[in-house]
């Protein structure tokens, strides 16, 4: 039996496997889901292994509960616009990485220990204020 060419194509596209998440980042998602809850307008949607953040209907975060996106220790976030200043913090912060360099939205920030929870809620909070404006302009 002959395979058809689109067949193929299919087979090509399969997804990689996600990473299972190690204890620590599972800690560590639960610490920042904490700080993050009683942010204003803020609700929390179980999304695909993850819990999602919305700023009203606006998803701004992803972190990850049992599984991650490409590297086991990152959660996401998005920035629905983005100032010059903020366009230079991203490029500075080495621990920052994007979907798609120049044009995405959407970020990942790696935590490595405990020190860089910080820097991931305050990406989160910038994530959540850009959330915020871009409500405003629509």
């Amino acid at each position: 039996m002959k395979r058809s060419a689109e067949q193929g194509q299919l087979k090509s596209k399969t997804r990689q496997p996600q990473p299972v998440i190690s204890e620590e980042m599972k800690a560590w998602s639960t610490a920042l889901e904490g700080e993050t809850a009683s942010w204003p307008r803020i609700t929390e949607r179980s999304f695909f292994g993850f819990t999602a953040l919305y700023r009203g209907d606006k998803m701004f975060g992803c972190l990850p509960r049992t599984r991650n996106l490409e590297v086991a220790n990152t959660i996401a976030f998005k920035l629905h616009s983005r100032s010059p200043k903020v366009e230079k913090q991203l490029q500075c912060d080495s621990r920052i990485s994007s979907f798609e360099k120049e044009k995405s939205r959407w970020f990942t920030f790696l935590l490595s220990s405990d020190a860089d929870l910080h820097g991931a809620l305050e990406w989160l909070s910038v994530s959540y204020e850009a959330a915020a404006k871009h409500r405003k302009t629509k």
